[in-house]
């Protein structure tokens, strides 16, 4: 089915300690504002905060799998961190359709991911573009 603008996609992540921990090992992210509570604490932020990579792999889900779905891929992403996710949320990460490319597979895409408690974490543009089969050197 083709994108139209305005069309819209979520997808949802409650973040444990157990994915905060499985993202440090898999990339060596240690900081201690994601392990040290006595650190976290005496932050701006309180608690222990979830790192970034995991909040923007929730779009990553989102746009490789929802919308525009299987065989995209981002060719940029402008957004900025707009409040901290914490151990233990649920975010809703959510793209709309901006605009479709008239000859080519590209879109772009609005995004903001939300806490449960509606707070805004993070928002702003991504452009994709989907394979579908066709020679990747038109890429």
């Amino acid at each position: 089915m083709p994108l139209t603008p305005g069309q819209r996609a979520t997808r949802s992540l409650t973040i444990g300690a157990d994915k905060v921990q499985a993202f440090a090992e898999l990339t060596g992210d240690y900081n201690p504002l994601h392990f040290d509570e006595a650190f976290a604490k005496r932050t701006r932020f309180g608690k222990l905060v979830v790192q970034g990579g995991l909040t923007t792999g929730v779009l990553h889900a989102l746009v490789a799998m929802d919308m525009p779905g299987p065989g995209t891929v981002f060719l940029s992403q402008n957004w900025k961190f707009t409040a901290p996710v914490y151990v233990g949320d649920t975010i809703t990460a959510e793209a709309e359709v901006v605009s479709v490319h008239a000859t080519k597979p590209v879109t772009q895409l609005r995004i903001v991911v939300r806490r449960q408690t509606g707070d805004v974490v993070l928002e702003g543009e991504a452009w994709c573009y989907t394979f579908s089969g066709e020679d990747p050197s038109s890429f």
